[in-house]
């Protein structure tokens, strides 16, 4: 069997490095006039009816991500999305990005060639420019910096601090199932590190029937087909968020900056078939998953409650809620009826 083939990065240098990953990037956008070649990247918003979006995110190895059960290409590809959401978060459009890496010896130029081939992938399925960034070396890790460039039409763009008394609560898709693949992949980690193995023999972990669960949590997807359809349907949010850091966590935040309390119905939580049943395999509550877990993506937003009848029309969007005076606080709505204050606990895991 043939080994795989490794190059050094010291063979190529920095700069052949670059100019290797990005020879065949292509704009796909009017508003990038350079890209990768330079000092800076030209953009021209000018003219346009448009407000600029800016959004930066850092991951680094061993806090955001485990290369033990990450492949390189998953880590490229989930690194774009994360900042392409919060485009989309926006009420946005995502225009371009730049992509910062800092790697080790231990890292080959095909590994970085299957790192930037997840980013192109996201890139290319959202319509995103690759037009900058930068590499140097690191000591203790992969480490990750992305920027994100997009647009907004003129006085569209949906922000925090908008959601208003008696709006209804809405959330994309459903909740839970990237912490519960998180959940999946530590436990098998485990098992691989405390059970004795020949090296010649490859470990097989224990997915059958939870492929989606993996894919949630590796291979997330910014929602903006939700972002679209909200647009054809001439819905106009009134608050938006991606949600990163839980349901529960991005809730307090749009309460916090409209300065309301909401009301959120347990029983109208989406959780996935898949997402309840390793819940209960590893007995967890569920819904504390989907309240807490994070690293979903989906969209939270609230709408005015004359948009009603067109947010039920949406198949891939729930109402959870609704909005209330700032004095009613901050609640769950348990199944039987129980008001719980909604907390940001998070979780101690590398999330």
């Amino acid at each position: 069997m043939a080994e795989n083939k490794r190059t050094e990065i010291a063979e190529l240098g920095e700069f052949g490095l670059i100019d290797h990953l990005t020879k065949d990037l292509k704009p796909q956008n009017s508003s990038t006039l350079y890209g990768v070649g330079d000092d800076c990247a030209v953009l021209d918003y000018s003219g346009q009816d448009k407000e600029v979006l800016i959004t930066t995110d850092m991951l680094m190895e061993g806090v955001h991500f485990d290369l033990t059960y990450v492949p390189l290409k998953h880590l490229g590809y989930k690194s774009a999305m994360v900042n392409i959401s919060d485009i989309y978060a926006m009420n946005g459009t995502p225009r371009q990005m730049t992509v910062s890496v800092a790697l080790s010896k231990r890292f080959s130029v095909e590994d970085m060639e299957d790192f930037y081939a997840g980013i192109v992938l996201a890139c290319q399925r959202h319509g995103v420019d690759l037009v900058g960034g930068d590499t140097t070396s690191s000591l203790t890790g992969l480490a990750i910096s992305i920027t994100c460039i997009g647009e907004a039409e003129k006085g569209k763009a949906v922000y925090r601090n908008g959601a208003g008394q008696n709006d209804l609560i809405c959330v994309s898709g459903n909740l839970g199932a990237a912490y519960m693949g998180l959940q999946l992949l530590e436990r098998e980690k485990a098992v691989f590190n405390s059970t004795p193995h020949d090296a010649n023999e490859p470990f097989n972990p224990d997915f059958a029937g939870k492929e989606y669960l993996l894919e949630r949590q590796l291979k997330p997807e910014a929602r903006g087909d939700i972002i679209k359809e909200l647009r054809e349907a001439g819905i106009q949010p009134t608050a938006m968020m991606d949600i990163s850091d839980g349901l529960s966590s991005e809730l307090i935040h749009i309460c916090k900056q409209s300065n309301t309390g909401c009301s959120v119905y347990q029983e109208r939580i989406p959780i996935d078939y898949q997402t309840a049943v390793m819940a209960e395999e590893l007995n967890m509550d569920v819904y504390t998953c989907a309240l807490n877990g994070g690293e979903d993506y989906e969209l939270l937003f609230t709408v005015p409650l004359t948009d009603h009848d067109k947010i039920i029309q949406l198949k891939d969007v729930k109402l959870i809620g609704h909005m209330t005076r700032p004095e009613l606080g901050r609640h769950l709505v348990t199944k039987s009826g129980q008001e719980v204050e909604l907390k940001a606990q998070g979780w101690t895991s590398n999330l």
